[in-house]
């Protein structure tokens, strides 16, 4: 793979100069992304998957693997939305800095557009990027630590593997906000995710990227780095599940109605309210209230498929 680098978009001055480093980048800044590997539309073919034969295989016999399909390539807008990801780590990218548009990733990319639009939806269920329509892509966040399985390996597991993950999420973030409750007071992270979340009732995109960002904040708010690694992965492993058709069409769910935003948001503020007043048993209550919802969403979305 070729080496990722960023440099700042130009304006038109030939004044303007690129800055020696991560350290000279700053918010609010347009980047441009150069020498970012091309992906062909085709994908590059990753190694398949084997099945399970029909009879166990003994120690020092040669299993058959009967089951063995041609590779498929994995799909592209997965691997532009990894890209960038790690663009956006290794280039140390501040909060509020601009990627380029839609049309200039796709050329860099060697994709069409609607490949990169759903890339961008990817990294926005991860709490990445805010997508502000009529202006671009912005940073939201660097990548944390992440697990490293990925969300289509999670989906493969089998029949009622979205019911087991939405479960462990629900477990994981149970355990995170008893935890920070516990911390009391709170770090102040969560405080500032919920905010962020109250002013992002009227866009569907911003919503959920804000909303990945609140129930990180949450988890991450007890302390411990690995249980909120494993926590992000899970959670966006259910996301791309419940808005799997938004970030293929770009189409709204229905929940996402503005006109239903003050019930959604009292979900996020209730658990907040329970964490900041050091209420273990409360914050778990209201994870458990928030999950009978999300399961709804996650119904809806097989609806729909």
């Amino acid at each position: 793979m070729t080496v990722l680098e960023a440099e700042r978009l130009r304006t038109g001055s030939s004044a303007m100069s690129t800055p020696a480093g991560p350290a000279a980048r700053v918010a609010g800044v347009g980047w441009a992304l150069r020498e970012v590997s091309p992906v062909a539309e085709s994908g590059a073919q990753s190694a398949g998957r084997p099945a399970a034969g029909p009879a166990p295989v003994v120690r020092g016999q040669v299993a058959e693997l009967a089951g063995i399909r041609p590779a498929t390539p994995p799909r592209v807008s997965d691997e532009v939305a990894e890209q960038i990801r790690r663009l956006i780590a290794s280039e140390q990218l501040a909060e509020g800095a601009r990627l380029p548009a839609e049309r200039e990733l796709a050329d860099r990319f060697g994709v069409s557009r609607p490949m990169v639009s759903q890339a961008l939806r990817m990294l926005s269920l991860m709490g990445l990027v805010e997508i502000r329509r009529g202006s671009g892509a912005y940073v939201l966040r660097r990548p944390q630590a992440m697990v490293t399985a990925s969300v289509s390996l999670m989906l493969d597991l089998g029949p009622g593997s979205m019911d087991e993950l939405a479960e462990l999420r629900l477990w994981l973030e149970t355990l995170g906000v008893g935890s920070a409750a516990a911390r009391h007071p709170p770090d102040t992270g969560l405080q500032a995710a919920l905010h962020r979340l109250a002013s992002s009732t009227s866009s569907a995109s911003a919503w959920i990227a804000a909303d990945t960002l609140f129930h990180a904040a949450a988890v991450g708010a007890a302390g411990n780095t690995y249980l909120t690694a494993v926590y992000e992965s899970v959670h966006t492993a259910v996301l791309s599940h419940e808005y799997e058709h938004w970030v293929r069409t770009e189409t709204e769910p229905a929940w996402l109605d503005p006109a239903g935003a003050p019930v959604l948001l009292e979900l996020h503020q209730t658990i907040y309210d329970a964490v900041a007043a050091g209420d273990a048993q409360a914050a778990q209550a209201a994870v458990q209230r928030h999950h009978a919802v999300m399961l709804e969403h996650l119904a809806a979305a097989r609806g729909s498929r």
